[in-house]
């Protein structure tokens, strides 16, 4: 059983949901990614999303666009990532998730990249734009190394493509809660629900809702549905926030504690 299958399997023994945020590597720069990771799992995270730096980015928002900016001006590389990673597995063993687009891995190499993960410590990978039609090379040898696939479903998603990526994916499903690109909202759409009531029909991972989750009351609202909520944009911009001072990290780990609902057994 994988990390992340653990964590969930622990999670669901409690009566629990999780809480996955999102940064992107290198924002501000390595070294404050590094603390970021082992604070964010202090102050509550279950699963960490590490977005990988790209020129890029389509499928985000313009404040994780902005994050890729400043990461790829520091030269941020995937092994820069990878040893990001093998830095903080040091002080902790909350389970990674990197979060990319195809075209940095596969100029890193998808062999390379599989058996580097699993050494630093990777625990899974998430593809935005590699359709699972054209995943099968890759999950492969993501199986091979241990490493989970995590595939996004979206509300566009039919009946019958849910089916293809849930016989495809491991760790967990990553349901998106609207069309469009990353970004905070004022509210969750309704079809977040009943994706992940159509996941659930012919999956039996966990299901994490993401893109557009920015306040505690969302966060509780995901959770009474969905096995876990993730926060992408609304960290990123904390960190845009805070640029330049001192106590940045503390600062973002404190609004990411300040994200969750009392963890009360369902």
């Amino acid at each position: 059983m994988s990390r992340i299958a653990e964590t969930f399997a622990r999670l669901r023994a409690e009566g629990r949901c999780g809480f996955v945020p999102f940064v992107t590597a290198g924002d501000p720069n390595l070294s404050t990614t590094r603390e970021l990771v082992a604070r964010l799992a202090r102050a509550g995270a279950d699963v960490v999303e590490l977005g990988v730096p790209f020129s890029d980015p389509m499928a985000d928002g313009v404040v994780i666009q902005r994050a890729s900016e400043r990461a790829l001006r520091n030269n941020v590389s995937v092994a820069d990532v990878l040893a990001l990673v093998r830095d903080a597995r040091r002080e902790t063993d909350v389970p990674v998730v990197l979060f990319s687009y195809f075209n940095p891995l596969l100029q890193f190499g998808l062999e390379r990249l599989c058996e580097e993960a699993k050494r630093a410590g990777v625990d899974g990978v998430l593809v935005t734009d590699l359709a699972p039609e054209e995943a099968e090379e890759f999950s492969a040898s993501l199986k091979r190394s241990g490493l989970d696939m995590i595939f996004l479903v979206a509300p566009t998603s039919t009946d019958a493509r849910l089916s293809m990526i849930a016989a495809r994916a491991s760790g967990f499903i990553y349901a998106v809660s609207r069309a469009g690109v990353t970004g905070a909202q004022g509210a969750i759409s309704d079809e977040a629900e009943k994706l992940v009531k159509r996941v659930r029909a012919v999956s039996d991972l966990p299901v994490a809702v993401g893109f557009g989750i920015s306040t505690r009351e969302q966060v509780a609202e995901v959770w009474r549905y969905a096995d876990a909520a993730v926060v992408g944009s609304a960290l990123v911009a904390e960190i845009e926030q805070r640029l330049g001072a001192p106590d940045l990290v503390e600062r973002v780990a404190s609004f990411a504690g300040s994200l969750l609902p009392a963890r009360a057994a369902r």
